[in-house]
């Protein structure tokens, strides 16, 4: 069985650096992604073509990005990871904030394996 903690660090290095290729390495064909903001799920992708469909998309968003880690809880299967997240927008966002703005946000991610990958991650903040 792989280093779980390992490769989630893979997988956060990778989304920090915008390398999509790097993020898809140790992700299942059936990777379930969600992202829940304040209780509420504002996106869901299934399978992994979905999930790199909105990275790349979500890439655009960002001139810098990065996620810090600062806990593990590490189970089994499961692993929840306590973040810290900063990023600099590249463009204007619906919600208000403009290209160029600091967003930063405190949150959970967590990752469920199957057979060695990632299944599930789940981002809440």
């Amino acid at each position: 069985m792989k280093n779980l903690q390992k490769v989630i660090e893979n997988y956060i290095q990778a989304y920090n650096q915008f390398d999509i290729e790097g993020m898809l390495t140790d992700l299942h064909e059936d990777v379930v992604f969600e992202n829940i903001s304040e209780g509420i799920l504002t996106l869901r992708t299934e399978g992994i073509d979905e999930f790199h469909t909105q990275a790349e998309e979500a890439m655009n968003c960002f001139s810098q990005r990065e996620q810090i880690i600062r806990n593990w809880d590490i189970q089994l299967d499961k692993v929840v990871i306590d973040i810290d997240y900063k990023a600099t927008l590249a463009t204007d966002l619906p919600s208000g904030m403009k290209q160029g703005d600091i967003l930063r946000i405190s949150g959970q991610s967590e990752f469920v394996f199957e057979e060695d990958k990632i299944i599930r991650i789940v981002d809440r903040a």
